[in-house]
């Protein structure tokens, strides 16, 4: 999904099929991590449309993201959205009657808590009257959430909309078998013991085999990773490319961590633990000690490894949407204006993390905007591969008039741009969440650097992307 963000200036309103081969800039990790030039503040084009109510984030939150298996590992998925939204209450101080809906996104969903936005709304204090509901849509339910909202305020069922996502992979529902799971449903059934009996004696010790989830297309039954390293292979992308943008992504990520401009994570007193204030998986390494890695997914010859993939996550996240009309009134300067904001779909086979080539022109043309109107990129980084594939797409002519319907390239994002802070490589990548960060940092961003228009792009299972541009 893409989506298009506009900066509020001060805080005011305004009125394998492909050809291989395709050109890319080197990656030097030295000249990408220099400083971009301050950017002065210049008056662009309106995108305010005429009858419509405009929709502003006044801020938005998040847990520290985590490694799983760390602290979060003895929690509960509405525990960490709970934090989220504590947190989200204690930044904006808005009053909770106020709001008049709340939506989270998530992604393995834990049985207990199916609809966890409203379970993590309840912990937090909320209203028993206020609604919330929660939506899937892999890697951009947090993306979905917020344009729910979107729809919400727009068309004046709500004024109000807490929109946000959490994903706690530490603790992750493991099924019996199939078999396993008819026995004890038949057995429930069972009327007398003799019935009882027969159906025990159908027992076999393989019923016990459990059922793990994977991060796999159902319908291609292929691992994204895999398809990942298929993507990077018809694109002609290096493993050390994907190593290169990896050290990049961390190492831009540790910058912005060290520098405060993270300001969107918000501390987490784990219960029976210290309190988490920071991410743990930033870690910048040398390519030396990355091309030690072995393959993760393809072995012996593919090129995406642990060091240049998204690692599983934990965190939750949160962002408070609000009618700018009814923004103002209660004396809030809004971060960012939600723009326009496209959802598209591709094969899942072949195209499955391809997305932000497809939509990126789509959304733009929409907006009435073109690629040097963006002042901030914020891509979600699944897989180095996916990115540097993605790249390739967008710089060529011959992927567009092919694979598109269009007569010339999309036009390559300039990594001075791009992903400035880090990424879902560094940063990490809880499911249902990063769609919020992802929208806060492109705000931050336009707000420190002095930019208008930002565009945030994230791509997911089942080949479908949300773009948004604001």
């Amino acid at each position: 999904m893409t989506t298009i963000l506009t900066y509020a200036f001060k805080n005011l309103p305004t009125t394998s099929k492909w050809a291989l081969g395709f050109s890319i800039r080197p990656l030097s990790c030295s000249s990408q991590l220099r400083a971009a030039p301050a950017v002065q503040t210049k008056t662009k084009k309106t995108l305010t449309k005429p009858n419509i109510r405009n929709i502003v984030v006044v801020d938005g939150v998040r847990t520290p993201f985590l490694l799983s298996g760390t602290s979060y590992k003895d929690l509960m998925p509405h525990d960490v959205a709970r934090a989220a939204l504590t947190g989200l209450l204690h930044r904006t101080s808005v009053p909770k009657e106020v709001v008049d809906y709340i939506i989270f996104g998530t992604v393995i969903q834990e049985v207990k808590t199916s609809n966890v936005a409203r379970e993590a709304a309840l912990g937090a204090g909320f209203s028993d009257k206020t609604p919330a509901h929660t939506v899937t849509m892999a890697c951009i339910s947090a993306n979905q959430a917020m344009t729910t909202g979107v729809g919400l305020i727009a068309s004046g069922q709500c004024d109000v909309v807490v929109a946000g996502g959490v994903e706690l992979m530490s603790d992750i529902p493991i099924r019996h078998s199939r078999k396993m799971r008819k026995l004890m449903l038949d057995l429930n059934k069972a009327k007398s013991v003799g019935q009882r009996l027969s159906l025990i004696s159908k027992f076999r010790l393989n019923f016990l085999a459990p059922e793990l989830p994977a991060v796999a297309e159902f319908s291609t039954s292929e691992t994204m990773g895999h398809s990942a390293d298929r993507l990077a292979a018809a694109f002609a992308v290096s493993r050390l490319e994907q190593d290169e943008y990896a050290l990049r992504s961390h190492s831009l990520a540790k910058k912005a961590q060290d520098e405060g401009l993270l300001s969107d994570v918000v501390p987490f007193k784990v219960p029976g633990k210290d309190t988490v204030t920071k991410d743990n998986g930033i870690r910048p390494s040398s390519l030396e000690q990355m091309a030690k890695l072995k393959p993760a997914f393809i072995r012996p010859y593919g090129t995406v490894t642990a060091a240049n993939s998204s690692f599983l996550t934990d965190g939750a996240s949160a962002v408070l949407i609000m009618a700018e009309e009814k923004a103002l009134a209660m004396g809030y300067k809004p971060k960012a204006y939600l723009r326009d904001f496209m959802y598209v779909s591709q094969d899942p086979k072949d195209q499955l993390l391809l997305g932000p080539t497809y939509a990126t022109p789509k959304v733009l043309e929409k907006a009435g905007l073109t690629m040097n109107d963006i002042d901030a990129f914020e891509f979600h980084e699944a897989f180095s591969g996916q990115i540097l594939a993605n790249f390739k797409a967008m710089d060529s002519d011959w992927f567009a008039q092919n694979y598109m319907g269009r007569k010339t390239k999309v036009g390559l994002p300039p990594l001075e741009k791009f992903n400035n802070w880090g990424g879902s490589l560094s940063l990490g990548h809880p499911f249902g969440a990063t769609g919020c960060r992802l929208v806060m940092t492109a705000a931050n961003r336009l707000r420190k650097e002095g930019g208008q228009y930002g565009l945030v792009a994230a791509c997911a299972a089942g080949g479908q992307v949300r773009y948004s541009v604001s």
